[in-house]
């Protein structure tokens, strides 16, 4: 009824072929040592490109904030003082004739991609307004990504 079969034993791997499988150490480090070149090649790249990109948001946002401002103009007849400042665009003074905003829809649209809120000055030494950022170094003047960001 039952047929027997047999059962071979497992096959024994020599040694040699059991020093053959895997990666030796010197392989791992090479391919450690190219992955650490080319880290080092990409990341200043990378990282040039995210300062770029947070200082082309400030001059998007900048032209955005400087559009609500003309509406808010064109609805009210004149602008935020420097004191009522880009808040104004957000929420109504009630005293302001004809004010149809919000003209931005969230308080967040008036900071800087740093966390600064944007400066602001009516009437401004360049035109009607003056709105700029100070870039990510908070201070006047600077280079590259510490650059000032400005309307005018």
């Amino acid at each position: 009824m039952f047929k027997r079969t047999q059962v071979e034993p497992p096959v024994k791997h020599s040694q040699r072929e059991s020093l053959e499988s895997g990666y030796t150490l010197l392989e791992l480090l090479v391919v450690l040592g190219i992955i650490a070149a080319l880290t080092a090649l990409v990341a200043p790249q990378v990282l040039r490109y995210l300062g770029d990109a947070k200082s082309d948001t400030a001059r998007v946002q900048s032209r955005n904030l400087q559009s609500a401002l003309e509406l808010h103009y064109l609805d009210t007849g004149q602008y935020p003082s420097t004191e009522q400042g880009l808040t104004a665009l957000v929420t109504d003074s009630k005293t302001l004739k004809g004010w149809r905003g919000p003209y931005i829809k969230k308080a967040d649209g008036l900071t800087d991609p740093w966390g600064r809120a944007y400066l602001y000055k009516s009437p401004g030494d360049h035109g009607a307004f003056d709105i700029y950022s100070l870039g990510k170094d908070g201070q006047t003047g600077g280079q590259d990504e510490d650059a000032d960001i400005q309307n005018w």
